[in-house]
Order: structure tokens, then C-alpha cells, then sequence
């Protein structure tokens, strides 16, 4: 029996192929069975052809049996078998692949797709075993053989007795070591599970011998042991099946099997592509946000399988991130895949893929919103800050796909409405669409500077969540109208005699506001009357980008940029705190000052800011008091 080496490519190949090209030892398996199911349809394809063969699918299996006496696992297929000629070119030359071979000759549109391309996968055995033996007779030969390897050092072929058609490959598991064990791929519920988790939807039977205890006959309590062979693989997977055949539960149970949340989806999709890319896609919206998703270690990304066989758990480029929170699998037989399968080329197919889906998942948010309102808000309540996220990020590059989905609070409707609600009930005087800024709407509610806008009949958007304000900074503006705070220096509703009121009282106090604003250097960039103040003698707003709110959220940062707003101090001139002011100013100054710094400090306090000095401002109060 000769011994033959394998090229020096080749066996330079092997030996990174099995440190480096596969990053997971489990995989070996995945790939000696989908080898074993392309075997398998090269006779499909070979009955299309050959009306002397019959193919009766119920008559091909995949058996994998574990031997822990001899430490062997041995993966058996019903398959067309390999002549002497083909073990050498298909075995003895790393990545020359018998499956693309084949698929070049026998092209065919009926759906079956040869999922072996690269020829390495065979190789990953090396990982687990110390020797590979493959035992093979060809459908067109009448002679078996033995194909043997110990990994780099080369291989033998020999002639073998071998009854029917097929191939075995049987694999030496390695001893453990200090640093690793290979026992659990001799284990039944490992490589069951192995099988599920990769080899689910093989569309042939993977067969194991299941061992087990049952009563024994004619005893009740008295048990024997006993074997039977299952199936493992669930065979057909519920994407292809026809969406009239399967029901709302057929979908919800799929999820809770796939472990994508422990909640119940709020919604699915199914997608059977077939245009310039295809493809099979089930995809759901969850109910809750899982306990990770705005951390570190949450991972984005659907599962990806070819042609029913799991290639990555999850495919980050499948998914925009402000889709990340969709879950489910896509499945596709037009991607190009690396060598090991474990990894995406970049491709046009996988772009086209992604886009479609991106499109798919904002109809089914549309829909949703426009026809199931309580789920849609139960699904934004969860995600809807993600939305706003993804408007933020890439400075605003996706607002024009977010901006119709996003909600907010209304002063009027008490609820949460779209822009495109408020900018409907727009009255034909209204400009712009007006937002407050705070830490809840109760505290909203409560804001000084929403006077003048309620008291015009307007619509305040309430904006709680420390993202919304530089969110719709992106979003400028929606339909031709812009968003402007309620705190910004120039509301652009004010009446022209409360514009003319509060012009004279600035030049009638010039010297007060301007004695206040020294008192308040570096704290305020003005001190003026007040054009939006009703009932409240005092408040702060804000000129420029940078709002009073958005100051608070960057200064709250780890890295502190000290980010400052531009305010006004803006005081009442009807309330009578402001005859006080121009008293003091006339006749008592110390007064004037301890009036100047109160209020001042109740500004802050009405926005949510800190006081710089508590005690200080406590001891203010007692001064009065007394």
C-alpha cells in the first residue's frame, strides 16, 4: 500500500486551515454533513438525467454513530459514492471541490442547491481527529475504497469491501489534553445539538442511535435499557413552506425555538424573494427590549443560513443599527461565502439583500403604525429611542427613512402623536412646530416658557428622552416646517405690542437689566424683558444651537465636554416681583443684589439645573424671611 503526500500547497493549507481558517472545532461537523447531503443530490441530479435511475428520496439518509470504546464518530451517507480516481483528486488535492465540479456540469434552476464549493471543508476533521478514514463506492463502480490520513504527513488508498453505494467517513477523535477535551463530540446530546443548531434544515434525514430506559415488560417499576434510531434534523424549514399553510402560532413557536427573545413577537415577516437576488427571510419586531440592548455586549444581526445550513449566527450587515432590535434569519443560495463558510464576502447580493429587508421592516413599522396603534406604541415605548438614534447618527443620513415613525408626547391629545399628525392640525398662522424640552411631561407642563405658545392654541411636543432634541437638530425640519424650542430666544408668535412692550421696558431699564447681568457675569449672556411670561415672574432661555436641555445631557457625559448654553434671564415686567427689582435698583442695591441672585437660582431650579452654592442660596431665602 503506497503512501502518497499531499502537495506542498496543499499541505501548507491544511495546516492553516485547521489553526486558523475555522474558528469554531464544532463546524467539522456541519461540514462532513452537508458533503454528505451534496452527495446525496448528486444523485437527484443524476435521476433528472439517467431514466434508468430512480430517485426515491425516502431511501437516502445521513447516519452519525459515536463509538466512545473506540473513540470514533462516523458520518455514513446514502450518497453517489467516490471511484479511487475522484478520492484522489476530490481528497489528495486540498480545495479542488467535487460538489463545484459537479454544479458546473449539471447546472439546474429546480431549486436544489450543491452547498459544497471550496473543497476544505472535509479538512476541518483534523480539528477533532487524529486520523480521517473514508470508506466509498460509486454509484458508476464496482470496486470500494479506503482513503486513510493522519493530516499533513499525506494519505493511503486501498481497496475495500464495501456492499452498496455511499460513503463513510470515520473519524479518530483526538485524546484530551490539559488544555482542551474532545470527549463531548462523542457525546449523543452534543452533536445533537451540534446538528440542530447548524444542520436543522439538511433536506435528507440525519439519523442517530438514541439510547435510553423504558419499562420493562411485564414489570412496573423494573427498567431495561434499549436503543432506537431518530431523526434529529427538523428537515423542512418553516421559510419555505407556503405562508397560507402556517399560523400565527406556527411563527411565535419558531421564535421561542430559535431562543430570539422569551417574549412574544409583536409582529413577523415572511419574505420569499425571487428577483435579482434570492431569498427566504422570516423577521420579527419584538415586544420588549432585552436587558442588554443598549450595552456593549448586545450583538446585532439576523441568522444567516445557504441553502438551509447555518453559516453565521449572526450577520451584523444584514441589519441597519437602527434595526438592530429585529430578530430572526434570512436564507439564501445567491451569496458568495469565504472559504471557511463562516464569513460574508461583501457582495452585491448581501447589499441587495440587506436593502430589501431594511425597506420590508419600515413598511410592516408603517403598517403597524397606521393600523394597529396600541402595538405600535407598545413596540415604540421599547425601541422608539433607537429610532431616534439612527435620525442622529451619520448626521441625519437616514432621517428621511425614521423621521414618519418617530413619536412624541402632545400637549393637546395627552398621548403620543406622529409629526405628521401635528403637522396636520397645524393652525394656517402657525410657523413652526414647537417642542419643550424636560425630564417628564408633568414637569413640562409646569414650564414657564410654554406659556405664550399654549396661550396662541399651539401644540407643544413634549421631548423626554435625552436623545430628541439632537435628533430633530438632524431632522430640521418636517414638511417645510421648522422645530423650535419653546425656550429659544425668538418664538417668532410674538404680538407686535408685546414685542413694542417689551422693547420700551428694555431702553426704560437699560441700566437695571445691565447692573443685573454684571451681577450675573458669566452665568447669563443677557438680562431683558421678558416677551412669553404670563403668570411667572422669571426664566431662563436660550440663544444659539445649544439649548438649556442639551447642555445638561452633554455635561452629564463621562467625558465632560463643558458644553455651555448662551441664556437670557428673562423677567416678567406685569408680575410684581418686577416693581420690586426697579425699587431696589432706586434705593437698595445689597437688596438688589440678594433679588438678582434668588432669582437667578429659581431659573435654574425651573429648568432642572444645579445651583452652584445650596447653602448660599438657603441663606438667600432666610434674608427675605427675615
Amino acid at each position: 500500500m503506497e503512501k502518497k503526500q499531499f502537495q506542498a500547497e496543499s499541505k501548507r493549507l491544511l495546516e492553516m486551515m485547521i489553526n486558523s481558517i475555522y474558528t469554531q472545532r464544532e463546524i467539522f461537523l456541519r461540514e462532513l454533513i452537508s458533503n454528505a447531503s451534496d452527495a446525496i443530490d448528486k444523485m437527484y441530479y443524476l435521476a433528472l438525467t439517467d431514466p434508468n435511475l430512480v430517485f426515491d428520496k425516502d431511501s437516502y439518509y445521513i447516519k452519525v454513530i459515536a463509538d466512545k470504546n473506540s473513540r470514533t464518530l462516523t458520518i455514513r451517507d446514502t450518497g453517489v459514492g467516490m471511484t479511487r480516481e475522484e478520492l484522489e483528486n476530490n481528497l489528495g488535492v486540498i480545495a479542488k471541490s467535487g460538489s463545484l465540479a459537479f454544479k458546473k456540469e449539471n447546472d439546474s434552476k429546480d431549486g436544489h442547491d450543491i452547498i459544497g464549493q471550496f473543497g476544505v471543508g472535509f479538512y476541518s476533521a483534523f480539528m477533532v481527529a487524529d486520523a480521517v478514514t473514508v470508506i466509498s463506492k460509486s454509484l458508476t463502480g464496482d470496486s470500494a475504497y479506503k482513503w486513510e490520513s493522519t493530516g499533513t504527513d499525506g494519505y493511503t488508498i486501498e481497496p475495500y469491501e464495501k456492499d452498496t453505494f455511499g460513503t463513510e467517513v470515520i473519524l479518530k477523535i483526538k485524546d484530551n489534553t490539559e488544555e482542551e477535551s474532545f470527549d463531548e463530540f462523542l457525546e449523543d446530546y452534543r452533536l445533537k445539538s451540534i446538528i440542530k443548531k447548524y444542520s436543522d434544515f439538511i433536506r435528507y434525514p440525519i439519523m442517530m442511535d438514541v439510547a435510553g430506559k423504558r419499562p420493562k415488560e411485564g414489570s412496573d417499576s423494573e427498567l431495561e435499557d434499549y436503543q432506537e434510531e431518530q431523526r434529529v434534523n427538523s428537515m423542512v424549514p418553516i421559510w419555505r413552506k407556503n405562508k397560507s399553510e402556517l399560523t400565527a402560532e406556527d411563527y411565535e413557536n419558531f421564535y421561542a425555538e430559535k431562543h430570539y427573545g422569551f417574549d412574544k413577537p409583536i409582529k413577523h415577516i415572511h419574505i420569499s424573494a425571487d428577483g435579482a437576488v434570492v431569498y427566504q427571510a422570516i423577521l420579527y419586531i419584538p415586544e420588549s427590549i432585552p436587558f442588554d440592548y443598549y450595552s456593549k455586549e448586545y450583538e446585532k444581526g439576523l441568522e444567516l443560513y445557504s441553502s438551509g445550513v447555518l453559516i453565521m449566527n449572526k450577520c451584523p450587515d444584514l441589519l441597519p443599527d437602527y434595526f438592530s432590535f429585529v430578530k430572526g434569519m434570512v436564507d439564501s443560495e445567491s451569496l458568495s461565502l469565504n472559504i471557511s463558510r463562516e464569513m460574508l464576502q461583501h457582495d452585491r447580493q448581501l447589499k441587495l439583500i440587506a436593502k430589501n429587508i431594511t425597506s420590508k421592516i419600515k413598511s410592516q413599522l408603517q403598517s403597524l403604525l397606521k393600523d394597529e396603534r396600541e402595538k405600535y406604541e407598545q413596540f415604540y415605548k421599547s425601541f422608539g429611542r433607537q429610532l431616534k438614534y439612527g435620525i442622529y447618527s451619520d448626521y441625519g443620513t437616514h432621517k428621511e427613512v425614521l423621521q414618519d415613525l418617530l413619536m412624541f408626547y402632545s400637549s393637546k391629545e395627552k398621548k403620543p402623536v406622529t409629526l405628521d399628525e401635528y403637522v396636520s392640525r397645524m393652525p394656517e398662522d402657525q410657523k413652526y412646530i414647537y417642542y419643550a424640552s424636560g425630564e417628564s411631561n408633568e414637569r413640562i407642563e409646569k414650564l414657564p416658557q410654554t406659556e405664550l405658545v399654549s396661550e396662541k392654541g399651539y401644540e407643544i411636543l413634549y421631548f423626554t428622552d435625552d436623545i430628541d432634541e439632537f435628533a430633530i437638530k438632524m431632522v430640521m425640519k418636517y414638511k417645510d416646517k421648522e422645530f423650535k424650542s419653546v425656550s429659544s430666544g425668538d418664538l417668532g408668535i410674538e404680538a407686535d405690542d408685546k414685542q413694542s412692550d417689551a422693547d420700551s421696558a428694555n431702553n426704560d431699564n437699560n441700566e437695571l437689566f445691565e447692573y443685573m447681568k454684571s451681577l450675573l457675569s458669566g452665568k447669563v449672556a443677557d438680562v431683558k424683558a421678558s416677551k412669553r411670561l404670563k403668570s411667572h415672574p422669571v426664566c431662563l432661555s436660550a440663544d444659539g444651537e445649544v439649548t438649556i436641555e442639551m447642555e445638561k445631557i452633554l455635561n452629564a457625559m463621562p467625558n465632560n465636554p463643558n458644553v455651555k448654553a448662551e441664556k437670557i434671564l428673562e423677567i416678567n415686567i406685569n408680575h410684581t416681583v418686577f416693581q420690586s427689582l426697579k425699587d431696589a435698583f432706586e434705593q437698595d442695591r445689597e437688596k438688589l443684589n440678594l433679588y438678582t441672585a434668588l432669582l437667578y437660582n429659581q431659573a435654574l431650579l425651573i429648568e432642572g439645573l444645579t445651583i452652584q452654592d445650596p447653602v448660599e442660596f438657603t441663606n438667600d431665602i432666610c434674608k427675605i424671611m427675615v
